[in-house]
């Protein structure tokens, strides 16, 4: 099973820029989208690569946030939302049942420029998507879970970690949720198979950051530890362009 997940910084944008090119190419039974920025109405004349079914989970407001999932594989359900009113209208996770696993996509909350939405993150959000993953696998089935997390976890996951404490994305806080996460059981897939810095999936579009590789590495794919003898392959793809984000990979064997 080869996933994709993919901030597409607006769906109507990245496919003016070729994004459906690489979805046709990919080769994966399912992409995750955040940040589509759209409802479904506003792309019902595109025509998805062949085999595809597309579900949407679009904010209420206009032009914000959104997450899609195309798929091959026909799954057994599909939810919206983490059942929380609170944390529900924003768009920001669809969930796939399929026969070995829940997949869910998600767009988690940035804390926003000055931490104006640090303590919502990180007190509230967290917590709840968390309990969330945790209801899920007591179903009986281990969790998946991918997207835009907007945190970089460790030093080596950005270019100046110096200069960027106390930044939305690299707080202590952030940072520490997130450890806390891994803790209760979850597992970094793209750090089971490199270990090393200089791996990004984000770039500011300002000073030719991209091209310098100062970046950040804030798309995931994160699974139950009992998926861990069935991973195969992870990776990112710097090299697709169309969004501020690269997609980033998984291979389940």
């Amino acid at each position: 099973m080869k996933l994709v997940s993919w901030n597409v910084n607006g769906i109507r944008a990245a496919l003016k820029k070729g994004a459906m090119d690489y979805f046709a190419s990919a080769g994966a039974d399912v992409i995750c989208l955040q940040e589509t920025k759209a409802h479904p109405g506003d792309v019902q004349h595109v025509e998805w690569p062949r085999g595809y079914e597309a579900f949407w989970n679009s904010a209420d407001k206009k032009g914000y946030s959104g997450t899609a999932v195309l798929t091959r594989v026909k799954p057994k359900s599909v939810v919206n939302g983490i059942g929380s009113a609170e944390h529900d209208r924003e768009g920001r996770v669809i969930t796939a049942e399929f026969a070995d696993y829940f997949l869910v996509n998600v767009y988690q909350p940035n804390s926003q420029r000055g931490l104006t939405r640090l303590d919502y993150r990180v007190k509230e959000w967290d917590g709840a998507f968390l309990a969330f993953l945790q209801k899920l696998e007591k179903k009986g089935k281990p969790v998946l879970f991918c997207g835009d997390l907007n945190v970089a976890h460790t030093e080596i996951d950005l270019t100046n970690p110096k200069t960027n404490r106390r930044n939305a994305g690299f707080t202590d806080e952030e940072r520490g949720n997130f450890s806390s996460l891994l803790a209760a059981g979850f597992v970094d897939t793209f750090r089971e198979f490199e270990k090393g810095p200089g791996h990004y999936s984000w770039w500011s579009q300002m000073m030719n950051c991209r091209a310098r590789n100062i970046g950040w590495r804030v798309d995931y794919f994160v699974a139950s530890g009992k998926l861990r003898p069935a991973l195969k392959r992870a990776w990112i793809s710097p090299e697709v362009m169309g969004s501020d984000h690269c997609p980033v990979g998984l291979e389940l064997g």
